[in-house]
């Protein structure tokens, strides 16, 4: 299979479970989540029309970013766990990031986009299946987050983010829905749902996705 046969794969996916959602397929977008594949693989997704990448690893990221300059509008997505520690490279290098999940990454995040001329795109990570192993704020936790970012000068609120467990009950899925609705309600600048991979992409769309993020299913398996 080709990363074209793929990805056309994928948009059918995405156009059936819009169909089964009752919903217009152009209100899904696809993150191809690019990890630990090479440049050139990205490159022939792009050729296709793909812009949206997502990325785990930062470093990895950084060196993909810097290579593919030359692509004009793409568009990268930072979607991997954040250490304080590494909030600067995002904050110069990425257009969106998913996976806020605590004031003090939202505070440094903000301080250090300053160099940019625009301001950078976030969805808050909630831990909605309450996961250990998993990063992510509570629901609750998720309400006092969005009004700093909000609030803050070089960050716009875009939405929320999920990784529920496998095989976790549709309650998850509504709880999501339910919060997003609400964000979106508050805040004018709140229109992404960042939620479903290749398991759950179905039911993603189903509680109202907009955004979901798909990787093997285009690039294959991760090295």
């Amino acid at each position: 299979m080709t990363i074209k046969s793929n990805l056309l794969a994928v948009k059918q996916q995405i156009i059936n479970a819009c169909f089964q959602a009752q919903r217009d397929s152009a209100d899904v977008k696809l993150l191809a989540v690019s990890k630990t594949k090479p440049t050139s693989a990205i490159e022939a997704a792009y050729a296709e029309g793909q812009k949206d990448f997502g990325e785990n690893y930062l470093q990895e990221a950084v060196e993909k970013i810097e290579s593919l300059q030359h692509l004009p509008d793409i568009c990268w997505h930072f979607i991997g766990p954040i250490q304080s520690n590494k909030t600067r490279l995002i904050a110069e290098h990425f257009s969106w990031v998913h996976s806020v999940d605590r004031l003090k990454i939202a505070q440094r995040l903000n301080e250090q986009r300053r160099s940019q001329d625009t301001p950078l795109n976030v969805c808050l990570q909630v831990n909605i299946s309450e996961e250990t192993t998993k990063s992510g704020a509570t629901a609750e936790e998720i309400i006092q987050l969005a009004q700093y970012v909000a609030e803050s000068e070089h960050l716009v609120l875009r939405g929320i983010m999920a990784i529920p467990a496998k095989n976790a009950p549709i309650e998850h899925y509504q709880k999501m829905q339910t919060l997003f609705l609400q964000l979106a309600k508050q805040y004018d600048s709140v229109d992404t749902l960042s939620l479903g991979m290749s398991n759950d992409l179905t039911q993603a769309i189903l509680h109202g996705s907009t955004m979901v993020r798909i990787g093997t299913a285009i690039f294959g398996t991760r090295t």
